[in-house]
């Protein structure tokens, strides 16, 4: 058997092991990308994660090969954790004691320098994890109060009068809540995901690349805001069907759109303001 033909031995063997063992949290792991549309967007990830790996393969085939037995107590912890989270009915923990196993298994059979290059893929894998309810419902219940807040402001700067209570609005003809679908957080974690992919691939400084993925965090929450106070107005002068149905998915495509580019507009201005180094031109030296 040659080489590469043993490579991919240990790898098919290896990516059977870990069906094996994680098939049931894979499985609902998948229902909840289907069921969740808050995190729909979790069927990219990995295909995005593997080609941040084979874009690595020049710099893995370059790094010695130089396993450590440390992998072991990695791969160990991993599995501990899988344990705890099966047992304990924690889907959190149990779907993110992937991530050390599979840095175990990458440290035990090549070393620390593989590791390091494969680092962020490894990580990106996390946004495919749908976070542990408690931290989600923290999260979510402050957003839809602001973008409540930002909807009656908006609202009342148009002189349309507006009763806000709680994440309530009351309108002269209708109402309108503010569910936890609309507070926004959907539109957050995947305008944080095109962010994380996009400064990637827009920037090498890290400095910028961070700078992008936060700037999504406030454009994803004023970006929401508006909608809710654009959702109010229409719902004022068209009645409550523009706030309902088709006008109100096609509302959040629009916003989350706008979002983007204003993301876009964000990285443009920082590049602007911060070129990057030129790169240092070949000299042509006749011969």
């Amino acid at each position: 058997m040659t080489l590469d033909a043993k490579k991919l031995t240990a790898v098919a063997l290896i990516t059977a092991g870990i069906i094996v063992v994680y098939w049931q949290t894979f499985a609902r792991l998948i229902d909840a990308w289907i069921v969740d549309g808050n995190y729909s967007h979790g069927w990219l990830i990995l295909p995005i994660a593997l080609y941040f790996v084979w874009e690595r393969r020049a710099k893995l085939e370059a790094a010695p090969i130089q396993p450590s037995w440390f992998g072991l107590v990695v791969f160990a912890g991993g599995i501990l954790v899988l344990l705890a989270g099966t047992l304990g009915s924690e889907l959190f923990l149990a779907r993110v004691s992937l991530l050390p196993v599979l840095a175990g298994i990458v440290l035990f059979l090549f070393g620390w320098k593989h590791l390091r290059i494969l680092t962020f893929p490894l990580a990106f894998l996390l946004l495919m994890i749908p976070i542990p309810a408690i931290i989600f419902n923290r999260i979510a219940f402050p957003l839809q109060l602001f973008a409540s807040r930002v909807g009656e402001s908006t609202i009342s700067a148009f002189n349309i009068p507006v009763l806000r209570e709680g994440n309530v609005l009351t309108l002269a003809n209708t109402s309108l809540e503010v569910a936890e679908a609309c507070s926004g957080i959907r539109s957050l974690v995947s305008l944080l995901t095109l962010g994380i992919v996009y400064a990637y691939f827009s920037d090498t400084r890290a400095w910028v690349r961070g700078l992008i993925v936060l700037s999504t965090i406030p454009v994803a929450i004023l970006a929401n805001g508006a909608r809710v106070a654009g959702t109010g107005i229409l719902a004022h002068y068209f009645g409550s069907g523009a706030a309902e149905g088709f006008f109100h998915e096609f509302s959040g495509w629009i916003v989350f759109i706008v979002a983007f580019i204003m993301m876009l507009a964000i990285q443009k201005i920082v590049v602007r303001l911060a070129p990057p180094p030129a790169q240092p031109r070949a000299i042509e030296v006749p011969v």
